[in-house]
């Protein structure tokens, strides 16, 4: 595929009358679903300058933090893949060269076009998996359909997440509506910033979640305060076979949203950074939700994931057996709209 430039990162881009996409050469990120009827790209670009993750040097950059996460934030764009762990490696995993979320967001990717499609494919050589999505441009939607082999002779739990972020300037604070299939719900269980607002470990009914304040926050509109930050889990309606976010901006008049199968992904997280940290590189000025869908629900490590085992009755990883391969089809939709759609249907 020919190569592009995009926020001065290696690229490539495809497009048709309707939508405009772009993926990362380094760490395969999913960085632009650009509606070209209003000039909106709803997925977040983070303020700071990004780079490669091949290029980063903790000794060099140390505007990216100090920490497991830095190779990854220097250079996290819109959607990226947690695989095969969704949040932290434990010490003696960061030690070995694991970041958070998993090689997946920082490994090279080789991208190429076939029978109209663009697949990106890599190699994950600490976990020993091998993984390949492609994506496929129908009208105002995306097709992806993404495979992941054991490359071991083990069998394996594994997490595996999509971490669609949305930014500015489709995200606005106190504007940005949502919706989703979403149905008994979990406040992350300890501390997760120096703004969070509800309730640690409180269970809940989506969408009304507990504040610290007493009552309850509407997650379906993004948050207005000056700062916050939180974190909350959600089982996917376990009547509907597919499920499905719709965030939807007043201001451009644009819905967007993902919908996937319910059996495949059963959990979404909602993770909201609103100028709430201050440490490097977010320095205080980011403004981000996450709509975090994938087969686990709380970033933590692989450890603590395994011990969880179950939330809700549902499990909190997928077995992937010795020398096999798992699937998963999902769908990125853009559409014009007047008001916040109340649900989204499989496109296909």
């Amino acid at each position: 595929m020919p190569e592009t430039t995009y926020r001065g990162r290696r690229a490539t881009s495809f497009e048709n009358s309707h939508l405009r996409v772009t993926v990362l050469r380094e760490g395969g990120h999913i960085a632009e679903i650009l509606d070209k009827e209003t000039g909106v790209n709803p997925l977040w670009t983070p303020p700071w300058t990004s780079i490669e993750p091949s290029a980063y040097d903790p000794r060099v950059h140390p505007e990216y933090g100090s920490c497991a996460e830095a190779k990854l934030l220097a250079g996290i764009m819109g959607h990226n893949l947690c695989l095969d762990v969704f949040g932290g490696p434990s010490p003696e995993e960061a030690a070995a060269g694991i970041t958070v979320h998993g090689e997946g967001s920082v490994a090279p990717y080789e991208i190429g076009e076939t029978q109209g499609q663009i697949t990106l494919r890599t190699q994950l050589p600490m976990a020993q998996l091998r993984f390949e999505r492609r994506l496929e441009l129908r009208g105002r939607a995306v097709r992806i359909l993404e495979t992941v082999e054991n490359l071991s002779a083990c069998d394996r739990p594994i997490a595996w997440t999509q971490h669609v972020t949305l930014g500015p300037p489709f995200l606005q604070k106190g504007v940005t509506q949502f919706r989703a299939s979403a149905t008994r719900s979990l406040v992350f269980e300890s501390c997760f910033g120096s703004a969070d607002y509800l309730v640690a470990g409180e269970e809940f009914d989506w969408p009304a979640a507990p504040a610290s304040s007493h009552g309850v926050v509407d997650l379906q509109l993004f948050n207005g305060s000056p700062a916050s930050s939180a974190f909350t889990t959600h089982l996917m309606d376990p009547q509907r076979d597919y499920a499905f976010f719709a965030a939807f901006s007043p201001a451009h008049r644009l819905a967007f949203g993902y919908v996937w199968r319910r059996a495949e992904f059963p959990w979404m997280g909602i993770w909201e950074e609103n100028l709430s940290r201050t440490q490097p590189p977010w320095n205080g000025t980011t403004v981000a939700r996450g709509m975090e869908f994938g087969v686990s629900p709380i970033p933590e490590s692989r450890r603590e994931m395994i011990d969880r085992g179950r939330l809700f009755g549902v499990p909190t990883y997928r077995w992937l057996p010795a020398k096999s391969r798992l699937q998963a089809e999902y769908w990125a939709v853009a559409q014009s709209a007047a008001v916040v759609p109340e649900a989204l249907e499989w496109p296909g």
